[in-house]
């Protein structure tokens, strides 16, 4: 059974549901599962769990993320990307690069943002998109995110002036919309902003040059083990061959003197359990493998002497 992570580059036009399907078909089997949605039109990293490390996806959501993207300055849209309809243009010839990076800097730290109307988000039962797409208004409460850095690079004006395009760099808390820090953007210098282009770079430690496309991995299926998934992901910690052992029955050992979830690993490099102190003990939060279970899923006959 491979177990394991798949980083993935979106290709536009897909959603991440397709993503999961794909790698589905790759990989023969159905439990397959994402850290994290990409809009269709965005590209880019799309972290995938194949078997027991879909079990990682959870601590992988809560994440940081960063993103390149591409803002225009004077209009608005209904979705606040390039997909929706213009709800208002306004000419932004006279916003200076200074009123630019100065707005941006506004958006920077902890901040409260109202999600876009056209996001994934629950309400009353329903996804807040279907609502807007069946014609209705939709209010979103803000919520706080923190936006670690928003660098501005290339400002561009296009269309003899009259909008301007900003080529920005943003690393920000699980959670943050892109799309509203577009239209927030605008909407602090008086012009109105949509996002027209959209790549996320990175996921926690999973980079985009640790990507491959699905045309490639159709070529040449490979995934990042379990173990070394863990690895970057969490504070590790190395067990004795007696503490893997009462780890892989589910009992506690002594505690590892960390605050943090940290990933155990037996003296053979596999990934035992996930652990969180709990006093003077480490208690495991997930058990990944038996004693003496590979991290491919086949069992390995333990012996002693």
């Amino acid at each position: 059974m491979l177990s394991g992570l798949v980083i993935v580059d979106k290709p536009q036009g897909w959603t991440s549901h397709d993503v999961v399907g794909r790698v589905r078909r790759l990989a023969g089997t159905r439990k397959v599962g994402h850290a994290g949605t990409l809009d269709p039109m965005a590209t880019g990293v799309l972290v995938v769990g194949i078997n027991r490390a879909t079990r990682l996806l959870s601590y992988i959501v809560g994440t940081s993320k960063t993103y390149t993207a591409t803002i225009r300055l004077g209009q608005s849209t209904v979705t606040d990307d390039a997909e929706g309809e213009v709800l208002a243009e306004m000419i932004a010839a006279a916003v200076t690069e200074d009123q630019i990076r100065a707005a941006a800097e506004r958006l920077t730290g902890e901040i409260l943002q109202v999600p876009s109307s056209v996001s994934a988000i629950k309400v009353g039962g329903q996804r807040s998109y279907a609502r807007v797409r069946a014609g209705e208004s939709v209010e979103l409460e803000s919520r706080p995110v923190t936006v670690y850095s928003f660098e501005v690079h290339e400002i561009r004006r296009e269309r003899g002036g009259r909008v301007q395009d900003v080529d920005v760099t943003v690393r920000c808390s699980s959670g943050t919309y892109i799309r509203a820090l577009a239209r927030d953007l605008g909407a602090d210098l008086g012009v109105g902003g949509h996002l027209t282009a959209l790549r996320r770079t990175q996921v926690g430690p999973y980079d985009i040059a640790d990507a491959r496309t699905l045309d490639q991995l159709a070529d040449d299926f490979s995934i990042l083990p379990l173990a070394d998934a863990a690895r970057a992901l969490l504070p590790s910690r190395e067990l004795t061959e007696a503490e893997a052992v009462e780890l892989s029955f589910g009992r506690r050992i002594a505690a590892s003197g960390r605050d943090a979830v940290t990933a155990a690993f037996s003296p053979s490099g596999n990934l035992v359990a996930l652990l969180k102190d709990v006093g003077p003990a480490a208690k495991p939060e997930l058990v990944f493998a038996a004693s003496g279970d590979d991290q491919s899923g086949n069992r390995q006959e333990v012996t002693g002497e």
